[in-house]
């Protein structure tokens, strides 16, 4: 009767830990899987040509779909640039640009040749600030 419920016992170990073992793959294809979309997810987002403010490699990217004449753009920016900040090593910017506004295409245009000279950000920045000047926030036309 023992060598019955030690058999019994040996088999129910066997199949439980083929179960653990199948259960264990799985998760790790699935994870796999998982990683693989997100990856090519994120590079749905991020183009060659948009500008980048930030580490490369970092793992956290946040991409700003962007409008130069934007009040919320303006607004968002200093909240964007804290988080950057805070953590440098972590967290990049893409900004991609949604010039809806009137007037926005050339400011784009002038971030563009700043980009091309390496000055991208210090021109982002004096961009934002005049913002309220050069950019038509439903005034009248007189």
């Amino acid at each position: 009767m023992n060598t019955k419920k030690l058999a019994v016992a040996g088999i129910l170990a066997l199949v439980v830990a083929a179960f653990l073992d199948g259960a264990s793959l799985y998760r790790k294809q699935t994870q796999s899987t998982q990683d693989q979309t997100v990856r090519a997810e994120q590079n749905r987002l991020v183009r060659m040509h948009s500008p980048v403010l930030g580490p490369q490699g970092a793992p956290v990217t946040i991409v700003e779909f962007f409008d130069p004449a934007c009040e919320t753009c303006r607004a968002f920016y200093p909240i964007v640039k804290n988080i950057m900040a805070k953590y440098p090593d972590d967290v990049r910017l893409v900004i991609r640009y949604a010039p809806f506004h009137q007037g926005s295409d050339q400011v784009v245009k002038l971030l563009e040749a700043a980009k091309r000279q390496g000055r991208y950000e210090p021109v982002l920045e004096a961009v934002l600030q005049a913002q309220p000047t050069w950019a038509d926030h439903g005034r009248s036309n007189p």
